[in-house]
């Protein structure tokens, strides 16, 4: 008892939150990471290709980088985004906006134009640090008048500073006073409004679900990964990233998952941990020679975003016998874990994704915000110091999505008598392909802008290796309207993975209820009958 009350104590944060803390721990993200320089500067931070950077040569950088964002204005408080790709820059610039105070707002990659356009004016952004092949998905300056920046990596483009020039010889940066409850980063999550929203997490959740995985994934110095999904998710960023810094591991970047390329980065680097989604596990063990790569150092194999098929299960046991599978939850509001398996758990619970990280809490609740009963299903509300404020700039969303610091997941599951966690169903309409979530609603509001389009529906489409596809049914104005028509209009408003894979035309209305409400069941059926034929 006296232990766990040494390692934990309760503290009252964003005003009015009463929540369970890590007693030692950084106060910031920046003083997290000056940790990992002093205890470990010869170690080394990054892989990238050839190159191995060192927490001091990384460090340095951080510093220059800092230093001219300073030189430019950049001020605690101040947005900086980010459409970089896995690759150290990325990494470099998220360090270096934390020294100031500054809030990064990472951008996916995949994202198009329009998407990018919200993201950059709602976040206020005043600087952007982009890929030079992005460059056509970048909104005109009028469209962004507080982008007052801009730089390129890898190349050149009209309007943008080479990144280099952050780079160069600059004074240190002011020393900044951050407040451990001061937003770190904004990432946007999609939202069944259709339009996305600004999660602001901050330092105070950041560290703590970094300290969620060194305590439950039992992570020590020297451990390794590979960063192959995208370091602009919750998942790259803060359990890979940031978790490796914090106990001075080394991350080894990898541009786009690829499974012989994954494989042959494993073996060289005797990797020790990875986070990845089912779907990569899979192609992972479809390689055929997936036996001659030495995985021997691998001892943690984390995942989530999906269930793990239990012959994936079976069949890694096999082929790593040294490594343990550990099933997760979270999401972004929850800075990434809410739930961890406990190590050696998962066989014996694979129907869970563990239980509740030390620092947090779930209620399952019914319609009516009453909590129900142990092995009860309902909605899972979740709090604790990993859990963030709220959305950015969205007091309406504030209001409907937390309660009483209690984040509603919009997940249906339950908790049992032992703590074991368990989620059933989505209540909010999402299909999970491969880890990427996609509303819905987001997609069904791209396709109704189409001018052949009169009313649409989307729902995820049942897939052996992603889990699920997107697929829509569409009552079209008349058959002008071609699939490659839809698809097209798609591609050039969205991020790839969220472009329907399959569109269905109908001769009929949607199925809908009394109400009006159109009857997803039903579609789900008509696409479970269509592959039952298949």
């Amino acid at each position: 008892m006296n232990s766990a009350m040494t390692l934990f104590r309760d503290e009252v944060h964003y005003g009015d939150r009463v929540v369970r803390c890590f007693a030692e721990r950084p106060a910031t993200v920046d003083a997290m990471f000056r940790q990992a320089v002093a205890a470990s500067p010869a170690a080394v931070a990054l892989v990238e290709g050839e190159r191995r950077i060192a927490y001091r040569e990384l460090d340095r950088s951080v510093d220059r980088l800092a230093g001219n964002l300073a030189g430019l204005g950049i001020v605690a408080g101040d947005r900086v985004a980010l459409l970089l790709g896995n690759r150290r820059e990325f990494v470099q610039m998220v360090l270096a906006a934390a020294r100031l105070g500054a809030i990064v707002v990472p951008i996916g990659i995949r994202q198009r134009r329009p998407e990018n356009e919200y993201v950059l004016a709602h976040s206020g952004a005043r600087l952007l640090v982009h890929e030079a092949d992005l460059l056509p998905e970048l909104p005109a300056p009028a469209a962004v008048p507080a982008l007052a920046h801009r730089f390129v990596v890898g190349g050149t483009a009209p309007g943008s500073r080479p990144f280099a020039e952050l780079l160069r010889d600059a004074p240190p940066p002011p020393a900044a006073a951050i407040a451990e409850d001061s937003t770190f980063c904004i990432l946007y999550t999609s939202g069944t409004t259709g339009r996305p929203k600004g999660a602001m997490l901050t330092h105070f959740s950041t560290v703590h679900s970094c300290l969620h995985f060194r305590h439950c994934m039992q992570l020590r110095p020297g451990d390794s990964t590979v960063l192959a999904v995208p370091a602009s998710h919750v998942t790259g960023l803060v359990a890979i990233i940031l978790s490796m810094i914090l106990i001075g591991g080394r991350t080894v970047l990898m541009e786009t998952f690829k499974a012989r390329a994954y494989l042959e980065l494993a073996s060289r680097e005797a990797i020790s941990m990875t986070i990845l989604v089912p779907a990569m596990y899979n192609l992972c063990l479809l390689d055929p020679e997936f036996d001659r790569f030495d995985l021997s150092a691998w001892r943690i194999g984390g995942y989530g975003g999906a269930p793990m098929p239990e012959a994936t299960i079976r069949r890694l046991a096999e082929k790593l016998p040294n490594m343990v599978l550990c099933n997760a939850y979270g999401a972004t509001e929850t800075t990434s874990p809410t739930t961890i398996m406990p190590l050696g758990d998962g066989i014996a619970h694979a129907d869970s994704v563990g239980k509740v990280v030390p620092c947090g809490e779930i209620r399952i609740m019914d319609d009516q915000g009453r909590e129900v009963a142990p092995g009860q299903s309902g909605e899972i509300w979740i709090a604790g110091a990993m859990v963030v404020p709220g959305y950015w700039q969205m007091p309406e969303a504030n209001a409907a999505n937390f309660t009483g610091g209690y984040w509603h997941s919009g997940d249906i599951g339950s908790v049992d008598a032992a703590g074991y966690v368990r989620v059933f169903d989505r209540k909010k309409d999402m299909i999970n392909r491969g880890g990427y979530k996609v509303f819905s609603a987001e997609v069904e509001n791209v396709l109704s802008h189409h001018p052949g389009v009169v009313e649409c529906a989307v729902v995820g489409r049942p897939d052996p290796v992603l889990g699920e596809r997107v697929q829509a049914f569409i009552l079209a104005k008349d058959a002008g309207t071609s699939e490659a028509d839809i698809r097209d209009f798609c591609i050039a408003r969205m991020a790839d993975y969220k472009v329907p894979e399959r569109i269905v035309f109908l001769a009929d209305p949607l199925p809908r209820n009394a109400n009006g409400k159109v009857l997803k069941g039903s579609l789900r059926q008509m696409v479970e009958a269509e592959l039952g034929r298949g």
